[in-house]
Order: C-alpha cells, then sequence, then structure tokens
C-alpha cells in the first residue's frame, strides 16, 4: 500500500511540475521575457525610440464616443478623462519582426495594473505607431484598438474596446516628474 501512494505521489508531483514548466513557457512566449534585440543590432530609429521610452510617464487623457452605460462611473466624462501609463522600458522581440514589449503600469478610470504587452509598432518614416486591431491584454480583456504614435515629447492616437472608442493624447515626461 505504500508503494502505492507514493507511486501516486510521484505521477501527481510530476504532472504538477509539467504543467508549471508549461504555464511558464507560456508566460515567457506571451511577454517576450529574454528574447529581447540587443540594442546594438536595433536600427538608428529603433534605439533612438527604446533609448526615449525608458522610464518616462504618458500623461494625457482620453475621450469617449460611445459613453452610453458608463454615466454611473464616477470622474467619466464625454470629453477629458485623464490616463497614465507608466513605461519601465520597450525592447524589441527578437525573431517578431514588428513585435515590441512594453514593460507598463496602466491606470485609467478604475483600472490600476502592471504588465508587459507585445504590441506590433510600424513606422512612418522616424514615427514610430503602435498598431493594434482586436487585440487582447491579459487581465484587461479583448477587442483593444488603436493607433498610437510617439513624436517628440507627445502621444497621441485612437482607441477603442468593445463599444467604447475615442481619443487619447497627452506628453511624455521622465518617470516621476508629473506627481
Amino acid at each position: 500500500m505504500k508503494k502505492a501512494t507514493l507511486w501516486i505521489v510521484a505521477v501527481v508531483a510530476g504532472l504538477v511540475l509539467l504543467g508549471v514548466g508549461y504555464g511558464i513557457g507560456w508566460l515567457t512566449g506571451v511577454t517576450g521575457v529574454g528574447r529581447t534585440v540587443p540594442l546594438e543590432d536595433l536600427s538608428e530609429r529603433e534605439r533612438a525610440f527604446v533609448e526615449r521610452m525608458q522610464d518616462v510617464d504618458l500623461v494625457g487623457h482620453f475621450t469617449i464616443q460611445n459613453i452610453s452605460g458608463l454615466e454611473e462611473v464616477e470622474g467619466v466624462s464625454r470629453d477629458k478623462n485623464p490616463e497614465r501609463y507608466e513605461i519601465a522600458s520597450v525592447s524589441k522581440l527578437e525573431g517578431e519582426g514588428d513585435r515590441w514589449r512594453f514593460d507598463v503600469r496602466v491606470v485609467y478610470m478604475t483600472v490600476d495594473v502592471t504588465l508587459p504587452v507585445v504590441v506590433p509598432i510600424v513606422w512612418a518614416g522616424d514615427t514610430p505607431m503602435v498598431s493594434i486591431t482586436d487585440f487582447e491584454i491579459p487581465g484587461l480583456g479583448d477587442q483593444f484598438g488603436a493607433r498610437v504614435l510617439f513624436y517628440d515629447e507627445r502621444y497621441a492616437g485612437t482607441w477603442d474596446h468593445g463599444p467604447y472608442g475615442g481619443l487619447m493624447y497627452g506628453v511624455i515626461e521622465p518617470a516621476g516628474s508629473g506627481e
């Protein structure tokens, strides 16, 4: 009887370790951990973007075009809602073409979460733009869409999430300088 119990415990422990290993592998794949392109291998415009987006805060506002159903949320308006994105770093992912990882804390309305977000970046000359359609952000949901460009000390763009959408805009400043 003791051998059978030890065998069952060993099998269960093996399955748990297999599950944990799979989960870590999945998380690594989704977040791009350990697969970033070295700074010296980036093009000039990519390197400038990486350097510009280290330890910065995007501080601005967003609008909501279809506010129906959000009237009860305290502090939400159609025209000007505060938003803050605290970016620790931005990295291009190796072997992923135009995929970049933003290590970011997102703060808007009732949301306050820190996570790595992997998104495609497209370029208009020297100007990078996040371009997502029907995108899922772990912990926040799916059906996100956005076109957000970064130029000099500013960011601006459009966003949508399910039935809601609008504009977003603001400044890029050193981390913690506007608190």
